[in-house]
């Protein structure tokens, strides 16, 4: 077993190995979980697209197969009804191609399906006890938080600059993941929209580990040992893996999602709003080239989805995805097929062998 130098997260979250899997709607559930799991790290659950009764049975399903500790992550963000005009607006831009598949706009069902955490959510904390619960978007309203510490749970949600780590660690978390520009999925800005002055990982992360007196995750194209290795080198407590996984057996993502990351490279991905409603990075397609990637256009979060959802049917049975989402990072050529539990192993053994003995002198 790899003796790492920065015990901790290792020990505030009673795991062997430095390594968190990202909680990644659509693509994760309990078995990638459980795999990372039995490769030492922490594995997550995503609960923010899913039901309670559906989360409590993945739940169930990763304590049945592992004793090992578990990481719930949900949203925290404050919904926004779009205005008529703005709905207007979104299905105008979005008519041609309607028009191209035969979508009559009259049968579109209701927008939404991202819920930010409440009540509901936070009884199903207090009830099943996971050892960590993370957020994205911020943190929930602080009776809401106060209640999740209580369950004895470590707190722990992403921040994409030094300002929001800070906002995060004065508010409760007893961990900052730092996201780095680089990552896949749905940016975690809370404190600021502009996406043209996000840092990369690299530059964010030893900036954020000097202003923060907590734990220090690094997220964002980390993907094999070597950036493992260059992220803890640089003060992170903990790398955050995703996209590494995409790919795996235990991956739930879509098929087209797969086949798009299987030809994934390094100047392919764009964040885009597109999508959701929300900044997030994916692997470029034809709604994000000829509508976005960042478009005045798209209606707040997640309301931008909605009506893309029978556009990304009609083109998921061509056999592309060019409606929907296909999250990855700026590494997703790195992104292997095979057990997920293996991949977890081989990006920790690989980032132990690099790092320098425990107690070498430089």
């Amino acid at each position: 077993m790899a003796s790492w130098h920065d015990r901790r997260l290792l020990d505030l979250f009673r795991i062997d190995t430095p390594l968190l899997l990202a909680p990644m709607a659509g693509s994760g559930g309990s078995a990638l979980a459980i795999a990372v799991a039995k490769a030492g790290g922490l594995g997550a659950i995503p609960c923010a697209s899913i039901s309670v009764e559906k989360a409590t049975e993945e739940v169930a399903t990763f304590r049945g197969a592992v004793a090992a500790p578990l990481n719930l992550n949900f949203f925290a963000h404050a919904p926004k009804a779009a205005t008529d005009s703005e709905n207007t607006r979104w299905l105008e831009r979005l008519a041609p191609y309607f028009k191209e598949f035969g979508v009559d706009t009259a049968s579109l069902g209701a927008a939404g399906g991202r819920a930010p955490f409440d009540d509901a959510m936070c009884r199903m904390v207090e009830r099943l006890k996971p050892e960590v619960v993370s957020f994205h978007f911020g943190l929930p309203a602080k009776e809401l938080l106060a209640r999740v510490h209580a369950t004895g749970a470590r707190v722990i949600a992403s921040a994409t600059t030094v300002a929001e780590g800070h906002w995060l660690a004065e508010h409760g978390a007893d961990a900052v993941i730092a996201q780095g520009n680089e990552a896949g999925g749905h940016r975690g800005n809370f404190l600021t929209d502009d996406m043209a002055s996000q840092p990369g990982l690299f530059a964010l992360l030893p900036q954020m580990t000097d202003a923060l007196a907590v734990p220090v995750i690094a997220a964002g194209a980390i993907a094999d040992g070597r950036g493992m290795a260059a992220a803890l080198t640089l003060g992170a407590a903990a790398v955050q893996v995703g996209t590494a996984f995409l790919r795996s057996d235990e991956s739930v993502s879509a098929a087209v999602h797969k086949a798009a990351l299987a030809t994934a490279r390094d100047d392919n991905t764009a964040v885009t709003n597109v999508l959701t409603g929300r900044p997030a990075r994916g692997i470029i397609n034809r709604v994000m080239r000829e509508v976005g990637p960042l478009s005045p256009d798209a209606p707040p979060f997640p309301l931008a989805g909605g009506p893309l959802a029978p556009l990304r049917a009609a083109t998921e049975k061509l056999g592309h995805g060019d409606f929907q989402p296909l999250w990855s990072g700026q590494a997703g050529a790195l992104a292997r097929e095979g057990r997920a539990e293996a991949i977890a192993r081989a990006i920790a053994d690989q980032a132990a062998a690099l790092l320098p003995a425990r107690g070498a002198v430089a």
